[in-house]
């Protein structure tokens, strides 16, 4: 199995229609109330950091544009879309959600349930029920978001991307209630969690190991990375942090975690900076961007959905951008 790259080893690669595909949204990420359109002051270099030196990572197979971790999905972010509004480039890589059905079957799909998502609102599929307690012929027959495309397995999301564009797996919830999110655990607990994962996480890295891809597996949970390097530690992990600054860097050390994935208002020098209240105040002093650089870990950071988080985010010395949207990068005139 290859080795996870990231922006400090930068794949490249020329962007090429995939013409059979259909655009589900837009090419174009969408704006927000913090977003400054104006980009005459983005100079030479800027324009190379954000276009050349930024790792691309589609969040779902650009969840904003295509029916999220399916078979199109990834099929479109590798080779960088159909349409005149085409990403500039392909992703360099690309995060699906895995999880097993109640079969063992390991499918890519984000939520627990099939049906409703948290707050009781319409989820992604047509068919009910949690998927880890669900048959792998039910799940695979969902179709997602009233597309005709359905919820594929974890072979066949690898089967759709090319060698040369390397796969981040999220880790998802396995099945049971108990497991402890974004959280530090006593040895205790990360024992009897580690028992939950183990076969699922081998399952998943047997299956991957058949592939040429460079491969990262993150999470937020400890016990998933844990139970990684328990079984291969070659192969690069990432933890996700959720809102504890503190909690994340000690699973990162811990674990010597290759990358870090936080979402964009944990980053200083940036307008969105705890710009929620988010950070608990006794850490917002921490500076992950040096943190990152004194360690020697990738900094990506979770969900960008304009260009202007995107700039300003390269500003502030990020490795990587996890976004919805595939021309997040893209510097216009």
């Amino acid at each position: 199995m290859s080795r996870y790259i990231g922006r400090r080893t930068f794949v490249g690669g020329t962007a090429a229609t995939l013409a059979s595909a259909g655009l589900v949204g837009s090419a174009t990420p969408q704006e927000s109330d913090d977003t400054d359109t104006t980009n005459s002051d983005t100079d030479d270099s800027e324009r190379k950091a954000m276009t050349d030196d930024t790792t691309l990572i589609a969040h779902r197979g650009f969840a904003g544009v295509y029916p999220e971790n399916t078979e199109l999905a990834v099929e479109a972010s590798s080779f960088g879309g159909p349409g005149a509004q085409t990403a500039h480039r392909r992703a360099d890589m690309i995060e699906v959600d895995v999880v097993p059905t109640a079969d063992g079957t390991l499918v890519t799909f984000h939520d627990d349930g099939l049906a409703e998502r948290d707050g009781g609102e319409r989820g992604l599929t047509d068919a009910d029920g949690l998927v880890f307690e669900t048959d792998t012929d039910t799940v695979t027959s969902a179709t997602v978001l009233g597309t005709g495309e359905t919820v594929p397995t974890l072979e066949t999301v690898m089967d759709s991307i090319p060698p040369s564009v390397a796969v981040n797996l999220e880790f998802k919830n396995p099945g049971s209630q108990d497991l402890r999110f974004a959280e530090s655990l006593p040895d205790q607990a990360l024992s009897a969690q580690r028992a939950v994962w183990r076969p699922y996480t081998e399952r998943a890295l047997d299956l991957v190991s058949e592939y040429d891809n460079d491969i990262l597996v993150s999470s937020f949970y400890e016990a998933a990375l844990a139970t990684v390097r328990d079984y291969d530690d070659s192969i690069p992990i990432a933890c996700l942090f959720w809102n504890d600054i503190e909690a994340g860097l000690e699973i990162t050390r811990r674990y010597d975690c290759d990358a870090m994935h936080v979402p964009r208002n944990m980053v200083q020098g940036t307008p969105f900076f705890n710009d929620d209240g988010y950070i608990e105040s006794n850490l917002s002093d921490i500076d992950l961007v040096d943190v990152a650089a004194d360690e020697g870990r990738d900094l990506n950071v979770w969900t960008i959905s304009t260009w202007y988080q995107a700039r300003e985010l390269v500003r502030a010395g990020v490795d990587g951008l996890i976004s919805d949207y595939p021309s997040v990068l893209s510097v216009q005139d």
